[in-house]
């Protein structure tokens, strides 16, 4: 590797730092706000649990669009589910942010890792291919999984969480076991 190429990838990697510092709705067990950084991790040591249920599934393609999946909140940081709901119910005004600060982000990379990143960026958000979705899907279950652990405010809408992401999660019966266990939790919680 030459010093520009080095110098390229140190730059960039100061953006996604951010991510550790970068909040997101829920909270941890402790009542501390989860950063973006740790909801990611435990979504890639999810999809390494259960790598041996889907043999069919790249699991090298499955960890790298988790892992880029939420980049782009980096820059303007992550909007939680209801409010994305409530400001677009179609969702695409998040998506489109997320993929404009994506685009900045990569800037210094050398144009064949823009290309790669951006390209998974979009395979995810279209959940295009079978990685794509049961990362789509892992990412809602490690989303619910976290607000039945956390230290929620009073007011948390648990009733929320019992439709959140089902597209992603019902059409695969591995995912949907999952689900039911976390959905039977919140529902407890939501009574309390």
């Amino acid at each position: 590797m030459d010093s520009s190429t080095a110098k390229s990838l140190l730059r960039f990697l100061r953006w996604p730092e951010q991510l550790k510092d970068t909040l997101r709705s829920a909270h941890t067990s402790e009542g501390r706000r989860e950063s973006v950084a740790a909801h990611t991790w435990r979504l890639c040591l999810l999809a390494l649990l259960l790598r041996e249920e889907y043999s069919n599934i790249d699991f090298a393609r499955l960890i790298t669009i988790c892992i880029v999946h939420d980049l782009g909140e980096a820059l303007e940081g992550d909007v939680p589910a209801p409010q994305q709901m409530a400001d677009e119910p179609n969702g695409t005004g998040k998506a489109e942010r997320e993929r404009r600060d994506l685009l900045a982000l990569i800037e210094p990379l050398p144009g064949p890792l823009q290309e790669e990143i951006t390209a998974l960026w979009d395979e995810y958000e279209a959940a295009s291919t079978p990685e794509a979705q049961l990362a789509k899907g892992l990412d809602k279950l490690e989303t619910l999984l976290q607000h039945t652990e956390g230290d929620n405010p009073p007011d948390f809408d648990y009733a929320f969480n019992l439709d959140y992401g089902r597209k992603y999660t019902s059409q695969d019966p591995k995912l949907d076991a999952l689900r039911e266990v976390i959905d039977a939790e919140t529902r407890r919680l939501a009574k309390e």
